[in-house]
């Protein structure tokens, strides 16, 4: 059935149904934390992601969980700090490194940080993009390494793009 399908598909239409950053979208990040700070939000994690981000931080999962989350509903989501810059991720480390903010776990930081910003809501449309550019605000998005379909749809699929 499926090989019927493939065998039969038109290939001009294959490239109607292309996304609109088909051709790639620039983004480097400048480590200005502005992701991971601002208004409330959540920063969801699945249990694997919690035992990686616990033994980055030298604890137990049962400790991990109530000193760096909080529960939000049913989930839960690490905590946020309020900073003169917003509410930062409780792992945003603004000090290390003067004019930068950068990840406290960088290497063990849930998907839906590795995943920025190519994130369904943000790639959702051209204007999606820009509007997501100006509120965060995020001066990596539009400037610097030219992304390919590829590199964004991993990210879409919740895969680390890099």
């Amino acid at each position: 059935m499926v090989e019927a399908a493939v065998a039969t598909t038109d290939p001009s239409s294959v490239n109607a149904a292309a996304p609109w950053y088909a051709d790639g979208l620039r983004f480097t990040c400048t480590q200005c934390g502005n992701c991971c700070s601002g208004a409330p939000g959540a920063v969801w994690f699945t249990p694997t992601e919690a035992e990686a981000m616990a033994l980055a931080v030298g604890v137990s999962v049962d400790v991990f969980l109530d000193q760096y989350t909080r529960r939000l509903g049913a989930r839960r989501s690490l905590k946020e700090l309020k900073t003169k810059a917003g509410l930062d991720c409780v792992f945003l480390d603004r000090d290390s490194m003067p004019g930068k903010a950068r990840c406290s776990i960088y290497k063990s930081r849930p998907s839906q940080c590795r995943t920025w910003p190519w994130w369904s809501e943000v790639l959702e449309s051209p204007a999606a993009w820009e509007d997501t550019k100006q509120r965060t605000p995020c001066p990596g998005m539009g400037n610097g390494t030219l992304h390919s379909l590829v590199t964004i749809t991993i990210g879409l699929s919740g895969s680390s793009p890099v």
